[in-house]
């Protein structure tokens, strides 16, 4: 086959502002061959040599986006979207309450760290969307300049990349620009999120990288000097925090990682100048940079987390008991370790954490209507059971009756196989069970569980179960034998029907007082019907007796079974959402996020659609040119022998590679995601984006750009200028501003673009001109009137004065009331002057007034475009954290799963979110 010639794109050298580059090496190249694994083409792009006027024009864009990233950042003055996930974390660091989330800690550590250090005490709770922070005294705006900061440090951290690259001063100029200028960055990183430590992380890690590259493809000149050590060591450290942020940050090592591998390949082909023991000692640099030193960071920063989190906090929960022994009061003192007959003991449900086996003085209202048995959180007298024979003892003259019948004698061991009794040592009534269907889970596969009897009654069969331990999950030799605290985890079955105890994550109504459900379950999944004892008393058992108590995981036991907890509630959250979306409308931006909404005014987290559907056609553009150069190689092209051709394929190929691991993965997610998760991959694709265009214009000579450099220069003043127009668009959605329906409507260019318009005012005038944030209220200070005998604060009444315009305003005014809220007049405030005191009262109240003058009340989430909850929130621990329990789930001693996973599910449903006692934290917004 005849050999076609090379791509015209000639091979030239770069120009930067400062002048020609000399590709490094390039004396030693023979034949345009290099003698060592440096790269050609490849000049040195140290970023710390650039001119000053680069730096000076740094400057410049880096207040630009400070402007930009803080302007008004005070508004809205309220909590907005996932402020509520976040902010309350901070307030719980403070607090040093554990709680369970399924982020890495630095993020939230440094906004705790900014409340903190502007004198955030941690009382605010961040409840809910709309909850104002000015009036408790908040101080949002040191929180919120902690991201929007380190947006700011996004813009000179891209364009130092984009030198690094080799792409000219404008080009880098470009990149800056239009990060500045991204709507949805530019949203996300003025509220208390944590996205932009995400993309600031992962852009320095990207910074790192590229220079590091750039030292390393220069060749063993430069191996192991100073700045090939640094540039090595910062990756290390940016892989660090970004995996310390987000679990996205493993997408970033992904990356980092592959082009590694390709480096030592590459070394490993050197044959003149990388001697075996050289690669190794490239090997070991970069394993310790890349490997260690982020894995150091990593715990490092957990360990601050549990230095931080000292006490109880509603997500211990999540927690296994040894995890939760280590929290402050909830240490336990150490207990008697064999249990006997006569051991009054505390049960505890081994798989959801939801507590311990209880009884109270209420009734079922529905089936046998006996006394309720639940799973209880908090340590408790009515948690309190003695163990029984299934006979009373043997005295002197017959059985021995009561409760305190085996305190005397030898004790008696309960091995396995024993069939019991367990009396409620409060209520006097015993653990029974019978064929009746549950009063919530009423399949046929579970019975009732209740107490039954009173003080000296004899129980019948329906008490008696029988002790089946579980050796697998039991600790020891003897706790596999007989019953010890802790260690032993055992089953309890029901002699007359054979059903296990068992309790699952459904709860009970108001009359259970929303306590876990307990049953006695024939087809129950295994790890649902463990239990075990931790508390255990016997005036047998004395000082003397082998004790026992939780062992401390320690700082690594704790780690790991947080990771896992982690894992588990991520990979949980597969519930619809209203304002998810799938990965691939991402690229296209087909929906945003709605973040806010409050008088007419609306936080909606989306994209500026000139900047993402850009990057993403210039990732087309690599795709496209990537199959055409594979389809020419095949067919006997040599392409590759051209220095541009083969820089533009590994520089744009590097880069597109960054953007594919920050993207693809997505797809393999069943979990809820949005909009936000495509950040670290829209950041890979701007770079790909002014690469190409740099190329394009200054490096492919084909192309005839190269030599009319005003055009590349007019190119990008062009799309900036359209970019900057867009995003002034498109700025009222990002910042809460005033907006207008008119306005709205013009620049709804997608269908799929679900923010309501309508909600906007059809004239600006019809906003407050006097008010100074985007939380406009109706005020009134009203000073109360109460009697010398009665300094009682009563509540104050305010009416309301009608809008002289059709508009939203301030109003202040001063009321006199009296203690029973009665308005008194001038003449009854100077007749008990001196008689009484005056207190003053302030109340605010937010009305909304249409374009008639008529009153709107504000409506409920999504009513006005208010944001639903996020789904990143704590939930319920479906497992516990050890491997045997998980084992058990994967093979469950059940004939119908299933059955138990859907009641479940239909609870849960039916539940509405309500707050759950301890071992569930507060769902993010309602």
């Amino acid at each position: 086959m005849a050999q076609k010639s090379a791509s015209p794109i000639q091979a030239t050298a770069k120009e930067s502002s400062s002048g020609p580059r000399i590709p490094n090496g390039a004396a030693k190249r023979a034949k345009g061959e290099s003698k060592d694994y440096s790269s050609q083409g490849v000049t040195d792009n140290d970023i710390f040599m650039l001119p000053a006027s680069d730096f000076q024009l740094l400057g410049i864009l880096t207040a630009l986006a400070a402007l930009v990233r803080l302007f008004r950042i005070y508004q809205p003055s309220s909590v907005v979207f996932d402020e509520v996930h976040f902010g309350g974390f901070a307030s719980k660091y403070i607090k040093g309450r554990f709680f369970m989330d399924v982020h890495p800690p630095l993020a939230k550590l440094l906004l705790t760290l900014a409340g903190w250090l502007a004198g955030f005490n941690g009382e605010f709770d961040f409840k809910e969307i709309g909850k104002d922070y000015v009036e408790p005294g908040v101080p949002y705006v040191a929180m919120r300049l902690l991201p929007a900061l380190m947006g700011v440090m996004t813009i000179p951290t891209v364009f130092l990349t984009l030198k690094a690259t080799g792409c000219r001063t404008m080009t880098a100029a470009m990149g800056a620009g239009l990060i500045i200028f991204e709507n949805g960055l530019v949203t996300q990183s003025r509220l208390i999120l944590l996205d932009s430590p995400l993309i600031i992380f992962t852009a320095f890690t990207a910074l790192a990288w590229t220079c590091f590259t750039n030292q390393h493809e220069q060749g063993s000149s430069k191996a192991f000097d100073a700045s090939w050590w640094f540039w090595l060591i910062a990756t290390g450290l940016g892989l660090g925090a970004t995996v310390s942020v987000k679990w996205v940050g493993l997408f970033t090592i992904a990356w980092v990682g592959s082009l590694t591998v390709v480096q030592l390949w590459v070394l490993l082909g050197d044959t003149v100048t990388v001697t075996p023991r050289v690669w190794f000692k490239h090997f070991l640099a970069r394993f310790f940079c890349l490997v260690v030193i982020p894995l150091t960071f990593y715990l490092g920063l957990f360990a601050i987390h549990f230095i931080c989190l000292v006490n109880p906090g509603e997500g211990d929960g999540f927690m296994s008991s040894e995890f939760q022994a280590t929290l402050n009061s909830k240490a336990m003192q150490d207990v008697p370790a064999d249990v006997v007959l006569g051991s009054r003991v505390s049960i505890r449900h081994h798989n959801t954490h939801g507590g311990y086996l209880h009884s109270h003085n209420h009734m079922y209202p529905t089936g046998s209507k006996q006394q309720q048995i639940t799973l209880y959180p908090h340590k408790d007298e009515n948690n309190m059971w003695l163990l029984e024979n299934q006979t009373q003892p043997e005295g002197l003259n017959g059985p021995i009756a009561g409760s305190s019948a085996w305190d005397t004698g030898e004790p008696i061991h309960i091995r396995d196989g024993t069939v019991l009794r367990l009396y409620h040592v409060v209520t006097d009534r015993r653990l029974h069970s019978h064929d009746v269907r549950p009063p919530v889970s009423e399949a046929d596969w579970q019975n009732e569980v209740s107490a039954y009897g009173y003080e000296g009654f004899e129980g019948d069969a329906n008490d008696y179960f029988r002790v089946e331990i579980v050796k697998a999950l039991s600790d020891g030799a003897a706790a596999k034998e007989r019953v010890r605290t802790i260690e032993s985890k055992f089953r309890l079955i029901h002699i007359m029907t054979g059903c296990a105890l068992f309790s699952h994550k459904v709860k009970l109504p108001d009359w259970g007082f929303d306590q876990q459900e307990v049953t006695c379950a024939k087809q129950g999944t295994l790890p649902n019907s463990i239990w075990y004892i931790e508390q255990n008393e016997h005036p047998l058992l004395g000082a003397d007796a082998e004790k026992v108590n939780y062992k401390n995981p320690g700082f690594l036991g704790k780690f790991w079974e947080l990771q896992k907890v982690m894992w588990t509630t991520n990979a949980g959250l597969v519930e619809s959402h209203a304002w998810d979306s799938r990965p691939p409308s991402w690229p296209v931006l087909r929906r945003g996020i709605n973040f806010w909404g409050k008088d007419r005014r609306h936080i909606y987290l989306l994209g500026n659609p000139v900047i993402w559907w850009s990057s993403t056609a210039a990732i087309g553009i690599y795709f496209t040119f990537k199959a055409l150069s594979v389809l020419r190689w095949q067919r006997g092209f040599r392409d590759y022998e051209n220095i541009n051709f083969k820089r533009f394929d590994y520089e744009i190929g590097t880069s597109v590679l960054g953007w594919a691991f920050h993207y693809f993965p997505f797809y393999l997610m069943q979990r809820q995601l949005f909009l936000h998760h495509y950040f670290p991959a829209l950041y890979f694709a701007i770079i790909t984006l002014c690469q190409v265009y740099d190329f394009a214009t200054n490096r492919i000579s084909a192309l005839g750009l190269r030599d009319r450099p005003a055009i590349g220069r007019s190119g990008i003043v062009a799309f900036l200028a359209v970019s900057i127009v867009a995003f002034i668009l498109y700025a009222p959605l990002s910042y809460g501003n005033r907006w207008t329906q008119g306005a709205c409507n013009k620049v709804k260019l997608l269908e799929t673009w679900d923010f309501d318009c309508s909600v906007f005012p059809t004239e600006l005038s019809h906003y407050s001109l006097d008010s100074p944030s985007a939380g406009n209220a109706e005020q009134t200070a009203a000073p109360v009137a109460v009697g010398a005998n009665d300094k009682k604060q009563q509540d104050v009444k305010v009416t309301p004065q009608p809008a002289a315009e059709p508009a939203i305003s301030r109003v202040e005014k001063v009321e006199y009331r009296d203690q029973d809220g009665n308005i008194l007049d001038e003449e009854q405030v100077k007749a008990l002057e001196g008689k009484v005191s005056f207190e003053t009262r302030y109340e605010t109240r937010t009305r909304v007034i249409d374009a008639e003058g008529r009153e709107i009340a504000d409506g409920p989430i999504g009513a006005e475009g208010y944001a639903p909850p996020h789904p990143d929130v704590d939930r319920l621990p479906e497992t516990a954290a050890d491997v045997p329990e998980d084992d058990g789930r994967e093979k469950p001693a059940t004939v119908s799963p299933e059955d138990d996973a859907g009641k479940e599910r239909s609870v849960e449903r039916a539940d509405d979110n309500k707050p759950r006692p301890a071992s569930e934290p507060q769902e993010a917004t309602r």
